[in-house]
């Protein structure tokens, strides 16, 4: 009767004190940097729809939803990474 042993036998490696704290202060920053890049989507989105009701250069609508955007993406992306650290740290 065979038996894998390294799949039954897993090598646990404990993490100090600081490693953990370190990990998980990368991961609130992440979803700090995150929620405020939100908030400035969100910011910049209603500049937007506010200058578009008031008959606004059509360039200057067009910029800040290009701003909204880009700043939704960095959002998501940093929500994404944070993610990424708290699976890694599973």
């Amino acid at each position: 009767m065979a038996t894998n042993l390294a799949s039954e036998t897993a090598v646990v490696t404990k993490r100090s004190g600081f490693s953990r704290f370190w990990s998980a202060l990368k991961q609130l920053f992440h979803e700090l940097v995150g929620a405020v890049f939100a908030v400035l989507a969100f910011a910049w989105v209603q500049s937007a729809i506010r200058a578009w009701t008031r008959d606004v250069a059509h360039w200057l609508v067009a910029t800040a939803f290009a701003v909204a955007a880009v700043m939704g993406i960095f959002s998501w992306t940093s929500f994404r990474r944070a993610r990424k650290l708290q699976r890694q740290t599973q």
